[in-house]
């Protein structure tokens, strides 16, 4: 099951992790956001135990989002040691996003 981010665990759970981090950031009212939904909790069972995946919802948690310069959701980034290294916007097949996360695990 794909983690809840917050404003106030974030920094706890994805910044200080020290597995590789996807974080998607949502909304409920974004239709492109419930296709990508479902993709995130399958990857979340797929990379239990080798990586954090975790949802952050931009309505609630808008310092993160901020802090992030998210503009468009859904957004997904990638986070290795503390520092975003790669990101994804809009839609994209689960291919995509696992081919992200498998690189960041080498």
């Amino acid at each position: 099951m794909a983690l809840e981010f917050t404003d106030s665990n974030f920094e706890e759970l994805a910044l200080k992790s020290d597995k590789p981090v996807m974080v998607d950031f949502w909304a409920e009212w974004c239709g492109p956001c419930r296709m990508v939904g479902p993709v995130v909790e399958e990857l979340a069972q797929e990379y239990d135990g080798k990586a954090v995946i975790g949802k952050v919802n931009v309505d609630n948690n808008p310092q993160t989002a901020m802090k992030y310069g998210i503009r468009s959701i859904p957004t997904i980034l990638f986070i290795k040691n503390g520092e975003v290294v790669d990101r994804s916007v809009g839609a994209v097949p689960k291919s995509q996003l696992s081919q992200k996360l498998e690189g960041q695990l080498a």
